[in-house]
């Protein structure tokens, strides 16, 4: 990983360190465990298990070792108002209503390590996260799809 700064809300470093205690507690001394009773079965040449068992806590050090330095590197974004509550522009950690063929959606605008569009979280480098940032209510957005030009109409910012 380079020197560059990870955006995330609040929300997305509480889950970061979740996951990274998660992994230190309970994973990781599980997978110990079964790399040392494995160990224990005699020649680890064909020791299937042993194998899977190392794989598995290589792969648990490297996902530590990645949220560790996610954390190291974390800025907090913190959510803009306005003066009067109202003509909010979208940031990172928004809400924002959108209107797209008569149907309203509602996603909110994340750093790129928190993205997950099954959840409406869009990235801010995303082309519609990117086409949003610093629009307000009632503008229109259009982004470039894969299938054409999709046209968004801001109903709200959260």
């Amino acid at each position: 990983m380079d020197d560059k700064k990870v955006l995330l809300t609040q929300e997305g470093l509480d889950e970061l360190k979740k996951e990274h205690e998660e992994l230190v507690k309970v994973k990781r001394p599980e997978i110990v465990e079964r790399v040392s009773d494995a160990r224990d079965m005699g020649d680890l040449s064909e020791n299937a298990e042993y194998s899977a068992a190392r794989e598995e806590l290589s792969f648990i050090d490297g996902r530590i070792e990645e949220i560790e330095e996610l954390i190291k590197k974390a800025v907090v974004v913190k959510e803009e108002s306005s003066a009067n509550g109202k003509n909010k522009s979208i940031a990172i950690g928004s809400k924002v209503n959108l209107k797209i063929d008569g149907k309203t959606e509602t996603y909110t605008v994340v750093g790129e390590w928190e993205a997950d569009p099954i959840a409406k979280k869009i990235s801010h480098e995303s082309p519609l996260g990117k086409a949003l940032l610093g629009k307000g209510t009632g503008q229109i957005v259009e982004v470039e799809a894969p299938a054409g030009k999709v046209t968004y109409t801001i109903v709200s910012v959260q």
